[in-house]
This record gives structure tokens, C-alpha cells and sequence, in this order.
């Protein structure tokens, strides 16, 4: 994965540190249904990403990207409910939420900044 890319990097980190608190929750304390969504959600984030990477076209790029971000949207959610239903204490909570609240933030940016670009091209 090029280091340049930063939402590559960083989606990839956060769904390694989604697998590990998966792997948390599975195990101390003993959650299988909310831990499973995040997993789910909180990887296609870097996957959608990828593909985005090697988009055959800037529409393509552009439905790679909204998707990772719907993903992270749908991730902060069930970040929300494992803290609320007392499965993350604060300190858990905030340190995940916080690095995922950067990638929806990121990914908005350049939802946005690319839908931009191409309004300007077909004007």
C-alpha cells in the first residue's frame, strides 16, 4: 500500500484495530452480535478504499469512496451502541470513536472534493 495515500493508511489501521477489538470483545466479554456488524463495517471502510484506489473511472472512485464512507457512518453507530450498552467503558470508546470520526471526516472531504471536480469538468 503506498504511504503517501493517508485515507489508505489509515483506513487499513483502523480496520486492523477493529479486528483486535473484535477479537476483545469475543473473547472477555463475551458480546458475538453488535461486534460482528463493526467488524464488518469497520473493514469495508479500508476495503471500499482500496478498490477505490484502482477505480476504472472518476465515477467509479467517487461510488468506492461514499460507500467507505456510509461504512464508517455505519461503524460510529455501533461504536455508539457498545459503549451505550456498557460493552466499551469511556477511555475504549473514545480512543476508537475518535480515530473514526477522523476517517468519516477525511472520507467526507474527498466524497465532496471529487464531486466538485467533476461538476467543474461538465460545466
Amino acid at each position: 500500500m503506498d504511504n503517501d495515500n493517508i485515507i489508505a493508511v489509515k483506513s487499513k489501521a483502523f480496520a486492523i484495530r477493529i479486528v483486535n477489538l473484535y477479537k476483545y470483545l469475543l473473547q472477555t466479554k463475551k458480546e458475538f452480535i453488535l461486534s460482528k456488524q463493526l467488524v464488518r463495517s469497520g473493514t469495508s471502510i479500508g476495503a471500499n478504499v482500496a478498490e477505490a484506489v484502482c477505480a476504472i473511472s472518476k465515477k467509479d472512485f467517487i461510488a468506492k469512496m461514499y460507500i467507505a464512507y456510509k461504512e464508517c457512518s455505519e461503524s460510529l453507530y455501533w461504536l455508539e451502541l457498545l459503549h451505550e450498552t456498557d460493552y466499551l467503558n469511556d477511555k475504549e470508546f473514545e480512543s476508537i470513536w475518535n480515530e473514526c470520526k477522523e476517517l468519516h471526516r477525511i472520507l467526507s472531504s474527498i466524497t465532496k472534493s471529487s464531486e466538485e471536480r467533476i461538476e467543474t469538468l461538465n460545466s
